[in-house]
């Protein structure tokens, strides 16, 4: 490809036409013609493919991205106008950086090799900082003769929102320019319709040969075994004035700060190495997907699509991560606190009391094009707002924590008997406020996720199954919170509300004929008779008779719904199943995780292993040991691994944290900070495990290490080293 030729940016507003029957929809328009890579710090993340080039191959999501929009679309090396051969590429460990391994092909001029292939050894090492990308090309010449060639960074920018690069079409964008600002840097600037500038700087050291707005070349000469170094820094709106930092000064800085920000979580070892490396990505990923925020650090919901703070995400993420580390939950609990809603805003699907579902900080949301710059159109982040205070309280006893947080969780708990129950018959309801908004509001928010046996879709207000468990559970938790208050008629009045929701849960919701939950109640109260794993996350509140639990535990292990792999989001045989969708069949590791919670509060072990069996499996091929967002339901084969789900993020956040998640359902964990007491509540491993070693496991300020080993289906517990004082016990009873 010449270099010339290849500078156009085609914006994706214009290469993809949005789906009629479902807004913000992520289109697929065919397959990834190189696997991608992902890296971020805070709020800047980045896609890249497997060349280290962005923007060069089709079918990704390529860009520099920052706060919704896309800061650099195109970034491709070339060599005398030729693509260089890709020798390998990865990811460090601990997600820091990407190093790509590259060479040159046969190089002609004038008909003749003047440079034969495999000579040049070309290692692209990219990290992120401080909202600027680093990149540094080393190059070696491995041959016998000076090697003269040209290398060419071709680059350009849209500024598209992160909106468009999805597919959202817009009438009108703002205006954007280019322009040297002297023989090593680079400036796109742009204005969009909502006034505020942004800015993209690229810095060239040394000097290129020749620098343009949309190319730089260096024109090189390497001696026998001579090496060199070009680097690149791209900064978001960095003052034109102030120089990024020098590349191995960032790089270090950036390591340093990623393992002080893991200080103080327990770790985890296991008698398993395959699945000791899924346990490493899932916690590096969730070490890069936290961000600083002035409250606290929030995990960010996932890489590409949902770089930024989404309510129900970070809530379920920290949970699933309370045991491990509760800090995270202290984060998100206070950013949401923050963010609660003052007022009622339609457009926002905004009401006092409620938390919030997504935020976003891009141009369309700010000019309201999509109605996301801060949107509460979810049913479930408000009572796990809730859910989540009252445990994150029982794991660390932080009652300074609990009071600033009171006024939030009151103000929740109004909304929960107020707005979120329109129609004042006890179960917490939603419909959206205005066609712009989500029309589902579940974790399941797909257009078609919520319906009846014939397939027809419900309307109305409706009433999903697991969010009435997270209410009840709400009530529960916040009703020991106020005991802890000193507000005992108010925990008296939470914890008969729990008991009459529990009470009209099983008149309305049950399904004799199915055996299990309906999916949820449609406006006219009709119920959604539907095998969903809803019904599972029910099994997660406790809210649930202990037959009946037992019931839905064993209709989700056959195989209408257990593919082998994991829990189908929907029964294999239901009308709208599809292994192959969103939420209609596919499989959910988070789903699967709080099913899994579900089982073990219900004593179900053998169902726990069973579940932890199928996505440690499933792990073991996916790319990186790392569980994505969601796979494919399809039934589990022989010799063959799980069929993927073409735009799943990964990393995902709550996928990252299944891991942790299942583990903590098979031990059993329970923290009792009065006694100062970790309990393992009947501990049984799954049969890939022989031995687990939890290192500063802590409780208060005291901390444990222990190791639990298998013995047929039996656990042995041994205390390998206390600080503090600190009990340990094994409970072999509900």
């Amino acid at each position: 490809m010449a270099a010339e030729a290849a500078t156009k940016i085609i914006p994706a507003s214009q290469a993809i036409e949005t789906v009629a029957e479902q807004a913000f929809y992520i289109p697929m328009t065919g397959p990834a013609a190189r696997p991608r890579r992902s890296l971020k710090h805070d709020d800047t993340f980045i896609v890249l493919d497997s060349h280290g080039d962005i923007g060069a191959s089709a079918g990704g999501p390529d860009g520099l991205f920052n706060h919704d929009t896309r800061y650099l679309a195109r970034l491709e090396l070339v060599l005398d106008d030729l693509q260089p051969l890709l020798l390998g590429s990865n990811l460090r460990d601990d997600n820091s950086g990407l190093t790509v391994d590259l060479t040159n092909p046969d190089i002609y001029r004038q008909g003749r090799i003047v440079l034969q292939k495999d000579l040049l050894h070309i290692v692209r090492t990219i990290f992120l900082w401080r909202g600027t990308a680093y990149q540094r090309i080393g190059l070696q010449n491995h041959g016998e003769q000076c090697a003269s060639f040209e290398l060419t960074l071709l680059f350009d920018n849209d500024f598209a929102d992160l909106f468009e690069v999805r597919g959202e079409r817009r009438p009108r964008r703002g205006t954007g320019t280019s322009r040297l600002l002297g023989p090593s840097d680079v400036l796109f600037e742009y204005r969009g319709l909502d006034d505020a500038e942004r800015t993209t700087g690229l810095h060239f050291d040394p000097r290129p040969t020749r620098l343009s707005v949309n190319a730089a070349t260096w024109q090189l000469e390497l001696d026998p075994h001579e090496a060199k170094s070009l680097f690149v820094a791209v900064s978001c709106n960095r003052p034109i004035a102030e120089k990024p930092a020098r590349f191995f000064r960032g790089l270090l800085a950036h390591r340093r700060e990623m393992r002080q920000s893991t200080n103080g979580a327990a770790s985890i070892e296991t008698s398993n190495n395959i699945f000791n490396e899924v346990l490493c990505q899932a916690m590096a990923d969730l070490n890069m997907l936290m961000t600083e925020t002035p409250q606290g650090r929030y995990p960010y919901a996932g890489i590409p699509w949902y770089s930024t703070t989404f309510g129900r995400d970070g809530l379920i993420t920290a949970l699933q991560m309370l045991w491990v580390d509760p800090r995270v939950a202290k984060g998100v609990l206070r950013r949401l606190a923050h963010f609660q809603a003052k007022a009622v805003d339609p457009l926002a699907d905004a009401a006092p009391g409620k938390i919030l579902h997504e935020m976003r900080g891009g141009e369309m949301a700010a000019l309201r094009e999509v109605p996301f710059s801060q949107y509460y159109g979810s049913v479930d982040s408000t009572a796990l707002f809730v859910l989540l205070a009252g445990r994150y309280v029982e794991r660390t006893g932080d009652e300074k924590t609990l009071v600033e947080l009171w006024p939030a969780i009151e103000a929740g708990l109004a909304w929960i008997d107020g707005p979120g129950d329109p129609d004042q018959d006890g179960f917490v309801e939603y419909q959206r406020a205005t066609e712009k908004g989500l029309a589902n509001q579940g974790w399941k928010d797909s257009f078609d996720a919520i319906f009846h046996a014939d397939g027809k879709l419900a309307e109305g207000n409706i009433a999903l199954a697991e969010v009435q468990g997270y209410v009840y559970a709400a009530k529960q938790l916040a009703a020991r919170c106020a005991l802890r208050l000193g507000k005992p008629d108010v925990a008296k009045r939470l914890e008969a509300e729990a008991k009459t929701l529990a009470e009209r849960f099983e008149e309305a919701f049950w399904c004799e004929e199915l055996g299990t939950y309906a999916l949820a109640l449609d406006g006219k109260k009709r119920r959604c008779e539907v095998r969903t794993s809803n019904a599972g996350q029910v099994l997660f509140s406790g809210m649930i008779r202990e037959d009946r639990a037992r019931l839905v535990a064993a209709d989700l292990m056959r195989p209408h719904f257990f593919s082998g792999w994991g829990i189908r989001t929907v029964a294999r045989g239901e009308v709208r199943y599809n292994p192959m969708s969103y939420h209609d069949g596919s499989i959910w590791p988070h789903d699967n995780a709080l099913i899994a919670l579900g089982l073990a509060h219900y004593g179900l072990k053998h169902s726990v292993a069973h579940v932890f069996k199928g996505l440690f499996d499933a792990a073991t091929y996916m790319d990186l040991r790392r569980l994505p967002e969601l796979f494919c339901g399809f039934r589990r084969e022989q010799r063959r691994g799980p069929t993927l789900y073409p735009v799943a993020c990964a990393p995902q956040a709550w996928a990252s944290a299944t891991p942790f998640t299942l583990l903590e359902a098979a031990l059993g964990i329970e923290f009792d900070v009065a006694r100062c007491e970790i309990r393992l509540r009947n501990p049984q491993l799954p049969t890939f495990l022989n031995e687990v070693i939890l290192r500063d496991l802590r409780l208060g300020e005291s901390s444990v290490d222990l190791r639990v080993s298998r013995h047929g289906h039996d656990v042995a517990l041994e205390v390998l080293r206390t600080r503090g004082q600190i009990q340990v016990s094994i409970v072999l009873a509900r």
